[in-house]
């Protein structure tokens, strides 16, 4: 049985190739999954896909027309899968519901760091021979305040970096992490954790009430010389409101591997095309903006455990077995 998988990038392919031999063929594909390139998964049981596949409820129409009955789905988030859908359609929608979180905490504290220390700006002045140290300076982390807003697995791994630094802890969540605790975190209401934080750092999950969940009064509710990085899902932020507190000058810096319409752009090549996107465009040409393109889970430790919870998943379905990554359970019968 062959499985069709959806949005592979060239170095995640051969990692799915070598995990999944033995068990089931799988081709891989670089186009992502939506309702021009459903039809291509006609005949095929299993589909895999990425966080940018669209899975609404047409797409999920055509895929179980085609006689799909189940989507495993290669990472945590699902906010782009109809899950109601599916259900009424019979599918098993599996997804990964753990991969290293250091991955992700890392990455967001290279791109606070960067937009804190003008790295790149810095960079491009070298690349011209240009030395000189104007506009690049910074500020120490040690000793200021750090708001974590979800202390997850991910923000745990956050907060313990903001600790190494020696900053002063400050978190967001619906129950408090006893870890995060121990390290000296207090957990507050998110308008204090926004006015006193010095790097703001978002690791919550995109649902209905998180949506913009930093929306034009939360960004007031921030320190003008404040850093916001957004490592998790690009919902998370009204970006027409950050551009127009960027316009006005605030913020040090904002550090974004996510964006709320990302669909159709991150992940491809669009370096000879005209950007539509008249939001991002303007995004971009702020410099102390630093945009990244959904990068920050993609270690080959992150995406090996991803390939690896995929290909369980798959074998699980095949076997009739549920598991803790499944959202959609197999239909009886």
């Amino acid at each position: 049985m062959e499985i069709v998988a959806f949005g592979v990038q060239a170095d995640e392919k051969p990692l799915l190739e070598k995990a999944f031999a033995g068990h089931h063929d799988i081709r891989c594909l670089d186009v992502f999954l939506n309702e021009d390139t459903a039809p291509i998964a006609v005949g095929h049981d299993i589909v895999c896909t990425s966080v940018n596949c669209e899975l609404g409820e047409n797409v999920l129409r055509t895929l179980g027309a085609g006689g799909t009955r189940m989507i495993a789905q290669r990472s945590t988030g699902f906010n782009n899968i109809d899950l109601t859908a599916a259900e009424e359609l019979g599918m098993t929608i599996a997804r990964v519901s753990y991969y290293s979180p250091y991955s992700v905490a890392e990455f967001a504290w290279a791109l606070g760091m960067a937009v804190n220390r003008r790295i790149v700006r810095a960079c491009n002045r070298t690349r011209d021979f240009d030395f000189r140290l104007d506009g690049l300076m910074g500020r120490d982390m040690h000793g200021r305040t750090a708001g974590v807003l979800g202390t997850g697995k991910i923000g745990e791994a956050f907060a313990r970096i903001a600790h190494g630094f020696g900053m002063e802890l400050l978190g967001w969540d619906v129950a408090e992490n006893p870890a995060c605790v121990d390290l000296g975190m207090t957990y507050v209401a998110k308008e204090r954790l926004l006015a006193e934080s010095d790097l703001v750092s978002l690791h919550v999950p995109l649902m209905p009430a998180t949506q913009h969940l930093i929306d034009a009064v939360a960004l007031k509710t921030m320190k003008d010389d404040a850093i916001l990085v957004n490592s998790s899902r690009g919902g998370l932020i009204d970006t027409m409101a950050l551009v127009a507190e960027l316009r006005e000058g605030r913020f040090t810096g904002v550090g974004l591997d996510v964006y709320e319409a990302e669909a159709g752009l991150f992940f491809l090549d669009k370096s000879l095309e005209a950007i539509e996107d008249d939001t991002l465009a303007r995004l971009v040409t702020f410099p102390n903006v630093l945009v990244t393109s959904h990068q920050a889970y993609y270690t080959v430790d992150a995406v090996t455990q991803i390939i690896d919870a995929t290909v369980r998943n798959v074998l699980d379905y095949k076997a009739g077995r549920g598991s803790e990554n499944v959202l959609v359970p197999r239909a009886a019968g």
